[in-house]
């Protein structure tokens, strides 16, 4: 049984809250519970659970809903009294945009957000590098290899993770997070989540080391049987191949017995973009902000 909550979003409710996520339809990277734990605070995020849904408000920097996680396909929404009202939804999966315009029709107006799209990638591809396709960045992995020797993969103990924290903090003053908001707001998620690891169920990372120093680390969450999202993922200044040597790193070894890993958006950064686009994605989980037009009698 659902307890009825309306709260900032805490740890303190996170078995409901799983349990309406595993009940979702479609697992977007956004709705994990390391998500918005993590940036709970920066978006000012609270869920209200209520009928078999978790409703996400975002308060900041202004009043928006995201989706509401739960069995979507067990909802009457032409009587939902969360749509009678309609409004503004973002983030919002495909499958969930395409059910409402389903039900409610004329009333479900979507636009694309392109920057928002979740990258989805086959976990052999990132974890082999194989072929033609992949030719660059197996050449960024051998340069590491020859230059700091056979990979020293680690999973995320909880003596590695003060590593990470360490190299986080180094990689903040590297990049001068405290002049970016959105920088120092990652910061903070980060810092949230391993301080708060053991609480977070399905959480999944790993560290290279060079000569007994932390040299990258990539941090993910178990999305379904078949999907593993990744997070975070940071590398030491200076070091050639250490962003492509932790990716593929990470995929052979968090990765295995996942079909599918997900990379999370771009937020329409050009860079990252194509960043994400040279390790050829095979799909994307898209999403929409969604208008609904108020119920009329």
């Amino acid at each position: 049984m659902i307890p009825q909550i309306n709260t900032p979003v805490s740890l303190n409710h996170a078995d409901a809250y799983l349990e309406l996520w595993q009940a979702t339809p479609q697992h977007s990277i956004d709705y994990t519970l390391a998500n918005i734990w993590g940036w709970g605070l920066y978006f000012g995020l609270e869920w209200r659970m209520s009928n078999g849904l978790c409703w996400l408000c975002q308060s900041v920097p202004a009043p928006v809903r995201w989706a509401p996680v739960g069995n979507w396909h067990a909802v009457d929404w032409k009587n939902a009294p969360e749509l009678e009202r309609g409004g503004l939804f973002v983030r919002v999966p495909e499958q969930l945009a395409l059910l409402w315009q389903q039900e409610l029709g004329e009333r479900v107006q979507l636009e694309e957000t392109r920057g928002h799209w979740e990258y989805l990638y086959a976990q052999e591809d990132l974890a082999q590098l194989a072929g033609k396709r992949f030719h660059k960045k197996k050449n960024h992995v051998n340069a590491y290899i020859k230059e700091y020797g056979t990979m020293d993969y680690r999973p995320l103990t909880e003596a590695v993770r003060e590593d990470v924290l360490i190299l986080q903090d180094e990689w903040c003053q590297w990049h001068e997070c405290d002049d970016s908001s959105s920088l120092k707001a990652e910061n903070e998620a980060i810092n949230r989540v391993l301080a708060h690891w053991d609480a977070i169920p399905g959480l999944v990372g790993g560290a290279l080391y060079v000569e007994g120093t932390i040299a990258a680390f990539s941090v993910g969450e178990q999305l379904d049987s078949h999907s593993l999202g990744v997070h975070y993922e940071k590398g030491r200044n200076g070091i050639r191949g250490v962003y492509q040597s932790m990716n593929q790193a990470f995929a052979s070894h968090a990765g295995e017995g996942y079909a599918v890993l997900n990379r999370a958006q771009d937020l329409d950064e050009e860079g990252l973009r194509q960043a994400k686009m040279t390790y050829l994605p095979v799909d994307f989980l898209r999403k929409y902000t969604v208008r609904v037009l108020p119920k009329t009698l």
